[in-house]
C-alpha cells in the first residue's frame, strides 16, 4: 500500500533500497521479490494464510448488519488460519466487538494495524495477544494516518513492550497509504513509512 500502484517487484526493490526487511503484497501475487513477504492481503475473501479486512457496515441499516455479522462468521470459520484486520467503518470497529468475533469463531487470529485502532479510539495494545501480524502507523482519534514526527495516540514503545509480553513471534509492517476513496489521502506515504522506521527501528534494538 505504502507504494501505490508500483508493481508488487518495483515495490520489493523500492522497499529494500530505503531499507525496509520485507514487504506486505496482495495474495495474488507469485512474483519473484527483492524483499520476504511479510503478510498476503486477500481483501475480497477470507484466505487461509492471508490477512482480509473486516467487511464494512452497511451503509443502509435496513441492509441487515446481523445477517452480516453470521456471514462473516461463517467465512472466517471456513478459513482456518486466516487473519481478521479490524477497521474503524468495518463491523469489527471497537475491541468490544473484535473479542466478540474472536469468541465467535474459534482459533481466528488478527492482523492488528495500529493505526486502524487508534483511529476509532482506542488502544492497539488491547489487541496485541491476539496479533499474528502487526502493522504500525501513527494516527489519533478521527485520523487514521499522522505523520511520526507530528505525534499521535499510538505509543511505539508501549507497543513494542506489550509484544515482548505476550511473545509475539511475527514481523512488524509499517503501512501508509494514499486512499482518497476511503477518505484517506496522503500525499507522500513513502516519506511517513520512512519516518515511522527511523523512528521505530532504535526501540527494537
Amino acid at each position: 500500500m505504502v507504494f501505490g500502484s508500483d508493481t508488487a517487484p518495483v515495490a520489493a526493490q523500492r522497499a529494500a533500497d530505503l531499507g525496509f526487511d520485507h514487504i506486505d503484497v496482495l495474495a495474488t501475487v507469485h512474483d519473484e521479490l527483492a524483499l520476504p513477504i511479510g503478510d498476503r492481503i486477500a481483501p475480497a475473501s477470507p484466505t487461509p494464510g492471508c490477512s482480509t479486512p473486516a467487511p464494512p457496515i452497511p451503509a443502509d441499516e435496513a441492509a441487515g448488519p446481523a445477517a452480516l455479522w453470521e456471514r462473516a462468521v461463517g467465512a472466517y470459520r471456513r478459513a482456518p488460519g486466516m487473519l481478521l484486520e479490524p477497521w474503524g467503518g468495518s463491523i469489527c470497529n471497537t475491541i468490544e466487538r473484535v473479542r466478540a468475533m474472536l469468541d465467535a469463531v474459534p482459533g481466528l487470529r488478527l492482523l492488528v494495524d495500529t493505526g486502524h485502532v487508534a483511529g476509532w479510539g482506542e488502544d492497539p495494545a488491547e489487541l496485541l495477544p491476539f496479533a499474528d501480524h502487526v502493522q504500525l502507523r501513527q494516527a489519533s482519534l478521527g485520523h487514521v494516518q499522522r505523520h511520526p514526527d507530528d505525534g499521535g495516540d499510538v505509543d511505539f514503545e508501549a507497543i513494542i513492550r506489550r509484544l515482548d509480553e505476550v511473545d509475539y513471534g511475527g514481523v512488524l509492517s509499517i503501512e501508509y497509504f494514499d486512499l482518497p476513496e476511503y477518505g484517506w489521502p496522503l500525499d507522500d506515504p513513502v516519506a511517513h513509512a520512512v519516518a515511522l522506521k527511523e523512528l521505530v527501528r532504535p526501540m527494537l534494538r
